[in-house]
C-alpha cells in the first residue's frame, strides 16, 4: 500500500501534506503535487493534512489510474520538501469535478 494524489489536487496544490511528510516523497508540477510511491512510507499523516481530500491509498477503487500518474510525473518532477503558498484562485477549483480532463498540466 502506499498513498497517491488525485485530480482533487489540481489548481489547488495546498501543500499542508508537504509539511508534515516525513520522507519528502511530494513531486510538484505546474499545478498539483504527486506522491512518489517508492518512497512513500505508507504512514499516512499527509492524508488528514489535505484540506480538498485529495490523497487516497492506492487500494481504493478508482486509484489505479492515480498510482499511474503518481509514478511516472515522481519521476519527472522536482521534489518539493517545503510547504508554499497555494495559487491566489484555489478556492474557486476547491470543488470542481473533472480537473484532469480540464487542467492537468504535464508541465514537461
Amino acid at each position: 500500500m502506499t498513498y497517491i494524489v488525485n485530480d482533487k489536487c489540481i489548481k489547488c496544490k495546498l501543500m499542508d501534506c508537504v509539511e508534515v511528510c516525513p520522507v519528502d516523497c511530494f513531486y510538484e508540477g505546474k499545478n498539483m503535487l504527486v506522491i512518489k510511491p517508492d518512497e512513500c512510507i505508507d504512514c499516512g499523516v499527509c492524508e488528514p493534512e489535505c484540506p480538498v481530500d485529495a490523497i487516497k491509498v492506492d487500494t481504493e477503487k478508482g486509484s489505479e489510474q492515480w498510482l499511474e500518474i503518481n509514478k511516472k510525473y515522481s519521476e519527472i518532477w522536482p521534489n518539493i520538501t517545503e510547504k508554499k503558498d497555494p495559487p491566489t484562485d484555489h478556492e474557486k477549483y476547491k470543488n470542481e469535478q473533472n480537473k484532469f480532463e480540464k487542467y492537468f498540466k504535464e508541465n514537461i
